[in-house]
């Protein structure tokens, strides 16, 4: 592949592209991403569907987790029409009153497992795919346990071109503290990350059977509003398993969810075939140096708002052996995508979503 290097950044908030021709082998009226829906309901056109001799882009996540509502905002800000996959009708019906256009999918529900054929029948006549649903240990990818199913879809018709998986940087497993980049020899250490990496392979082969742009998004820790260690101090809530597990590194690497907007934008303006890309900032840091700092942040704007034992802030922290892990290089994402990071490092990070909190909380 040619390296493209691209200087700046791709602002967020700039996501709008040019006309997708329309697929010569379908009527006009059904190009229309919600057409298949349209037209077994026995109704007319949906009114957000474009019309005309244009009409706008139109991405499908496939698992509308934190991410993915984050980026799907951004591009129905700019006229982009979005659907995506849910699990429960509750969070069906709260996406349903932002805009998104929603579909059920839920490996541990047969029920709705069924209705997998018609949301790929609706999938394929978007012009983008985001696919973010984790495996699942004894399973595997939801999504391509219906692999063939999937490449019979998409194959016939529509107008899908480009397609990202996300997947995450345990695929490399523990190397020590050395620092990694996308060439480096990958060791899962866990089911989990095995499975990632499974998809990774699998969503590449599928993506060239269908002769998409394809790319891997090997994703740090995620961070961004509502989901920090800002937001864990305040709360105090329980950990999470994967929030204990990175408690005894030496090394995390993080990512804030504005700066996956980002990379995800340039990779939708410098498509490209089969290839894998590190989602991370500058400054891989062990999580009590972060857990520090936001203490240290949220003392400043609200003082005496920290109430809690030094015990509490033991357990917030998490002290124990202290494992390499390994530091994240994200120069391919510099280099062959442009991108600029607006958070290189968790302490703009942190200190952006405590200057949006309100004084209420």
């Amino acid at each position: 592949m040619d390296i493209c290097h691209v200087p700046g950044r791709f602002p967020v908030s700039t996501l709008r592209f040019g006309h997708v021709p329309q697929n010569p082998g379908l009527p006009r009226s059904q190009t229309s991403p919600y057409w298949p829906y349209v037209a077994a309901a026995g109704g007319s056109r949906s009114e957000t569907d474009p019309s005309g001799p244009t009409y706008r882009n139109r991405m499908f996540f496939l698992g509308m987790g934190f991410v993915a509502q984050f980026f799907a905002q951004e591009l129905k800000n700019q006229g982009w029409v979005v659907s995506g996959t849910c699990t429960s009708i509750l969070k069906k019906n709260e996406l349903g009153e932002m805009g998104f256009d929603m579909y059920l999918f839920d490996a541990n529900e047969p029920e709705l497992v069924i209705l997998l054929p018609s949301t790929l029948e609706i999938m394929k006549y978007h012009t983008h795919v985001v696919v973010s649903i984790p495996p699942v240990v004894g399973i595997g990818d939801p999504v391509l346990q219906h692999k063939e199913l999937l490449r019979s879809s998409l194959t016939d018709g529509g107008n899908l071109q480009w397609l990202c998986y996300l997947s995450s940087t345990s695929v490399y497993g523990d190397c020590g503290g050395a620092w990694v980049d996308e060439d480096y020899p990958t060791s899962p250490a866990s089911e989990l990350a095995n499975l990632r990496l499974i998809a990774e392979k699998r969503w590449l082969s599928l993506g060239d059977d269908l002769g998409l742009s394809t790319q891997i998004f090997r994703l740090g820790g995620i961070y961004g509003p509502g989901r920090s260690a800002v937001d864990t101090i305040i709360k105090q809530g329980a950990l999470s398993e994967g929030q204990k597990m990175r408690a005894y590194r030496k090394f995390t690497s993080r990512i804030h969810v504005e700066d996956i907007s980002q990379a995800l934008t340039a990779s939708i303006h410098l498509p490209s075939r089969r290839r894998v890309y590190n989602i991370v900032d500058d400054d891989p840091a062990p999580r009590e140096e972060v857990f520090a700092y936001a203490s240290d942040l949220i003392e400043k704007k609200w003082p005496g708002r920290i109430k809690q034992s030094a015990s509490q802030s033991e357990s917030l922290i998490g002290k124990g052996s202290r494992r390499g892990k390994k530091r994240v290089s994200n120069a391919r994402m510099k280099k062959e995508l442009g991108v600029r990071l607006l958070h290189p490092s968790y302490r703009s990070g942190l200190q952006s979503i405590i200057n949006h909190m309100e004084e209420a909380l």
